[in-house]
């Protein structure tokens, strides 16, 4: 049961669950086929931070968090994260609580966690961002996934500001995160390509068209946002998937990174739903052994800097070793394509 402090917070800061449904935030997605199975998603992240920013202890939220079903559970952890985060930084910086979560019940959850952190960081200023990440020195994926954090920050500006962020396309002010400001915005289009699955309903040929209103250098970011989302998220049938693919075009393999990305966030919590195999395999030819495959190979040799490249955040060297298997797949032959994957994936 949370404390008299506990429910304060939890009345003051926490969103009602209609306030996260497409109706409500006015999208043109509402309606769609998909509307019910992806709005649930944000509404399942706000139970996450309603239980993370009322609860007197972390047993009492990883309780909760566990009695969720797994292929929604990493969004709750993504809710309870966002929480732990703000009550961190309500407590001058020196809280633990975000370091205890990623560290202990939320470490399979850690691709949503970070982007819980970047829902925090939208509603938070940014003098109280340079802490906001808790140290998780020995942790896998830290601090090369850091940069999650950044993408969850601009799937809520979309999310939440749509006009100013998708119709008016404006560009967040950089901050060096990880020493690399120009990277920064790049992230953020990421996480808002993410979001346009979400506005626009699952819907191929609408989310494509939301894509190509943005200036074509966003494009490749974007694209990756909408494969990932796409592929985590679901939402729409193999045959909608297959417009999606042609609809992507030369942007294919930022469509595959997004798969890859989603496929191996979802084998380290433990749990692929049938809708993520269904869109690695449609998206980019892809079972999910061979997803992770790819998402493994690549990253190992981002265990050492390359000083050619030092200036690159690890995770854009990643994911630029991951986009370069879908680049060199397409630049084949189409009857050398299928023996390139079958050599590539084993």
């Amino acid at each position: 049961m949370p404390s008299f402090l506990g429910s304060l917070r939890q009345f003051m800061l926490a969103p009602n669950l209609h306030s996260v449904t497409f109706a409500e935030r006015g999208f043109p997605g509402a309606g769609s086929p998909a509307t019910e199975q992806l709005e649930a998603i944000p509404q399942t992240v706000v139970c996450g931070f309603e239980w993370g920013i009322a609860a007197r202890d972390l047993w009492d939220v990883r309780r909760r968090l566990e009695l969720v079903e797994p292929e929604q559970r990493g969004f709750a952890y993504e809710g309870a994260a966002m929480a732990f985060a703000v009550r961190d930084a309500m407590a001058g910086g020196s809280g633990r609580r975000t370091r205890e979560l990623l560290l202990g019940p939320g470490a399979p959850h850690v691709f949503l966690t970070y982007i819980g952190i970047g829902f925090a960081m939208a509603r938070l200023p940014r003098r109280l961002w340079r802490t906001i990440v808790p140290d998780l020195t020995g942790s896998p994926y830290y601090p090369t996934m850091t940069w999650l954090a950044v993408d969850g920050y601009g799937f809520d500006l979309a999310y939440f500001h749509t006009r100013r962020y998708v119709d008016e396309q404006r560009v967040p002010v950089p901050y060096p995160w990880e020493g690399s400001p120009d990277y920064f915005p790049r992230a953020v289009d990421q996480g808002i390509g993410r979001a346009l699955w979400f506005i626009n309903g699952a819907a191929p040929a609408a989310v494509a068209a939301a894509v190509d209103r943005f200036a074509e250098d966003r494009r490749p970011d974007l694209w990756s946002g909408v494969g990932l989302a796409a592929t985590f998220a679901g939402g729409c049938s193999a045959e909608d998937l297959a417009v999606l693919r042609k609809a992507a075009g030369g942007h294919w393999p930022q469509l595959g990174l997004g798969v890859v990305f989603a496929i191996k966030a979802r084998t380290f919590a433990g749990h692929v739903p049938e809708h993520s195999i269904l869109a690695a395999k449609a998206l980019a030819d892809l079972s999910v052994a061979d997803a992770v495959k790819i998402a493994d190979r690549t990253e190992a040799a981002s265990n050492g800097r390359d000083p050619a490249r030092d200036t690159v955040p690890l995770y854009e060297q990643w994911r630029s070793r991951i986009r370069a298997h879908f680049t060199d797949t397409t630049s084949l032959p189409v009857d050398r394509r299928k023996k390139s994957r079958h050599l590539n994936n084993g």
